[in-house]
């Protein structure tokens, strides 16, 4: 078989070599130890959580090395291209904060090792091809889709594996001349690698973050290249990340499987392969059993969810980080006010077996984060939020962006402070209350409170309300209405003596709570009327005395 005759006839077009490919993308200028990582969503219009907890690894891997971090956009399979898809993509990893050093932006690819986009990279695919067939590692196969259907049913009644290989690859037989025959009929071809299969069991080899994995000599005769010349996964990203210069691979589990046919490639190729790190399938517990995250079942899988609610970056990257390595949630604790990227992520500290992903713990973890961000910042990102997800809202909170700061900060200080605050959404039903558009009462009166009653304190404390106060004159203004009325003092004098009392000062003050506020459960009350004013409190009784007329 003349190998070279073959390559010509295949790639007609293609002069350059791959020593011009390497002249063109030489090894990057960084300082020893240095990581290159990469992230490869493909355009489908959907980004998961999966793809933020790798991006999140590669950028930290990465940049606390003194290292590069790109975005390639793999999309090569055009049957599962969604227009608009790379906005997706590039908005998600800008929102959650992941930020690469180059690749595909927003409105243009930066860097010196592109195209980013592998549909434009087919030139550089066919140098390697031509390669490959010119040193008797690719041929052109020219199966059907029946043909490999009939053959898929003669090995499933052989009992055989399955797949084109060994004596059931009849293409990789055929003569040169046999094969000149066909493309000069028209025929169409895929280009397939031509395995060694090599005999012997499975070895050992390195990985990043299992430390060894086992696998077994390819022995498939994969496809490289489609009919219509675009890579297959298997074969583009090989090549890219050679050429690139990626030094860790950063993927999920599921790839483990098809591991020994990137090693053949890269081995038959020349070249020293990336450190592959196979990271653990992000699990839930789902009616006691532990299971796979699923983009059908589990609105949770979708970045598009955490957009919507409005979740904090902050809040996401700090739960993602407690996945990612074992020891993040003491370092955290530790240094509550340090930034994120003080902290070393290593690989031998990551999951190997499923990480578990639980919505409560990313709740829980979003209240303590949202305390280390200043109430001017949190004021901003929920109006920032409120204009892509709650258009009606943001130019309401916009305009009264100095009271949202102020909301937002009551009780944040101290050594106790509240942890009510989870995201966007969550947020702005929380400072609904204040503005009177949204205002609507919500509660009822504690059920030792008749509307009679509740009416002769609301009156009571009108007479004796002073914005002036402060907030132990005001308490203690209360107080001596509830004791006029016959309440409790004190929460502990009624409940020594619960017959002695209509209730206690918690209950009236709750009268006026719900009268204020509209609901039983608010930020300290002082505050909040002191941020809505006079006017706006006295108004806001007058009406509710309405009610229990």
């Amino acid at each position: 078989m003349d190998h070279q005759q073959l390559a010509q006839w295949l790639f007609p077009d293609i002069d350059l070599t791959p020593a011009d490919l390497e002249d063109k993308y030489p090894e990057r200028d960084l300082a020893e130890g240095a990581f290159v990582t990469r992230l490869g969503p493909s355009p489908t219009g959907f980004m998961h959580i999966g793809n933020l907890y790798t991006g999140l690894i590669n950028e930290r891997l990465a940049h606390q090395s003194g290292g590069r971090f790109f975005l390639r956009i793999e999309d090569t399979d055009h049957k599962r291209y969604v227009e608009g898809a790379e906005d997706v993509i590039t908005d998600a990893l800008a929102y959650f904060g992941i930020h690469y050093d180059e690749g595909v932006f927003k409105t243009e690819e930066k860097g010196a090792y592109g195209p980013y986009h592998q549909s434009d990279r087919a030139g550089i695919y066919h140098v390697m091809a031509k390669h490959l067939v010119a040193q008797g590692y690719a041929y052109p196969s020219f199966a059907t889709e029946e043909d490999l259907a009939t053959l898929r049913t003669q090995q499933e009644a052989e009992k055989a594996d399955t797949g084109y290989y060994g004596k059931w690859a009849k293409d990789r037989t055929l003569s040169l001349e046999e094969i000149k025959a066909k493309l000069d009929a028209g025929s169409p071809w895929t280009l397939r690698l031509r395995s060694r299969a090599l005999p012997g069991d499975g070895y050992r080899v390195s990985d990043g973050i299992r430390g060894h994995v086992t696998v077994h000599p390819n022995k498939q005769d994969v496809v490289l290249l489609k009919t219509n010349g675009i890579p297959t996964y298997h074969f583009a990203h090989v090549v890219d990340d050679h050429f690139m210069r990626t030094t860790h691979v950063i993927r999920g589990e599921e790839w483990l499987a098809t591991l020994p046919i990137h090693l053949e490639l890269f081995e038959i190729l020349g070249w020293q392969a990336p450190l592959y790190c196979h990271t653990a399938h992000l699990m839930k517990i789902d009616d006691g059993t532990r299971r796979k995250l699923s983009k059908r079942k589990d609105p949770e899988m979708a970045l598009s969810y955490y957009m919507e609610k409005g979740y904090h970056p902050t809040s996401v990257r700090e739960y993602l980080m407690i996945l990612i390595n074992s020891d993040y949630e003491e370092w955290r604790l530790a240094h509550p006010e340090a930034p994120l990227e003080d902290f070393q992520v290593t690989l031998d500290k990551m999951a190997s077996s499923g990480a578990l992903y639980d919505m409560v713990k990313l709740d829980d973890v979003a209240k303590e984060s949202l305390l280390h961000i200043s109430e001017e910042d949190l004021a901003d990102f929920l109006i920032h939020w409120a204009q892509d997800y709650a258009p009606e809202a943001a130019p309401l909170l916009q305009a009264h962006r100095e009271e949202l700061v102020r909301l937002l900060a009551i009780g944040r200080d101290g050594k106790k402070p509240r942890k009510d605050l989870v995201y966007a959404e969550q947020m702005l039903a929380h400072v609904s209350y204040f503005f009177d558009e949204w205002f609507q009462v919500k509660d009822d009166l504690p059920d030792n409170i008749p509307p009679a009653e509740a009416r002769t304190i609301l009156e009571a404390y009108l007479e004796t309300y002073d914005p002036a106060d402060d907030n132990s004159a005001w308490f203690g203004k209360v107080r001596d209405i509830a004791t006029d009325l016959g309440y409790a003092a004190r929460p502990k004098d009624y409940k020594k003596d619960p017959d002695s009392y209509k209730g206690h000062v918690g209950d009236v003050s709750a009268v006026i709570r719900l009268a204020v506020t509209g609901q039983m459960a608010s930020p300290d009350l002082w505050s909040v009327q002191q941020i809505m004013g006079p006017d706006k409190v006295k108004s806001r009784i007058q009406a509710y005395l309405t009610q229990v007329a």
